[in-house]
């Protein structure tokens, strides 16, 4: 085709070939921040490995629908997190139709590591408490190191708002802690 609409087509095909290039490319990178993402809302690597290759595969199927491509990234992540709450919804229900509220916990080898385990059952448990946009920020920033910078870029938000959050859920976290 020639004129405008071939010039059109042309366009997007060779963008779509771009966009397709650059996630291939920069899959390595991509398929540790969908685990990371996953695993801070599961807590458990094997659904988190299932959670971020879904995820991976989604992305990949609708990269055409992605209008900024340098918003990959905090697209994917969101996809992840996404994804991660809806497998963790569905285990609970899972888990409540089947008349299980939890399995047991482990028996452990010495005090200290009893001490430990329970103060992170305590942080975890006060970490999934918080709002989900509180947890996400904190999750990025502090659990996963990444700046605010980086977090504001990959979830979209300004840093002020990404600050004021993860403000807001230190804070909240200590109260749940005390």
């Amino acid at each position: 085709m020639h004129g405008p609409i071939g010039n059109l087509l042309e366009s997007t095909v060779s963008h779509d070939h771009v966009l397709e290039r650059a996630f291939e490319k920069n899959l390595p990178d991509l398929s540790r921040l969908a685990f990371r993402v996953a695993y801070s809302v599961l807590r458990q690597r094997e659904d988190a490995e299932d959670v971020a290759q879904e995820g991976l595969v989604r992305a990949f199927r609708k990269l055409k629908s992605l209008r900024e491509h340098d918003r990959l990234r905090s697209w994917l992540a969101r996809i992840c997190w996404r994804l991660a709450l809806d497998h963790q919804r569905a285990a609970r229900r899972r888990a409540s139709r089947e008349g299980l509220a939890g399995e047991p916990a482990a028996v452990t080898d010495g005090e200290e590591l009893a001490l430990a385990g329970e103060r992170r059952r305590r942080l975890l448990a006060a970490v999934d408490a918080l709002p989900e946009k509180l947890r996400i920020v904190l999750v990025l920033a502090n659990l996963e190191g990444h700046g605010v910078r980086d977090v504001a870029s990959l979830l979209s938000l300004p840093e002020g708002t990404v600050k004021s959050r993860l403000h807001l859920a230190r804070r909240r976290l200590l109260e749940n802690l005390s």
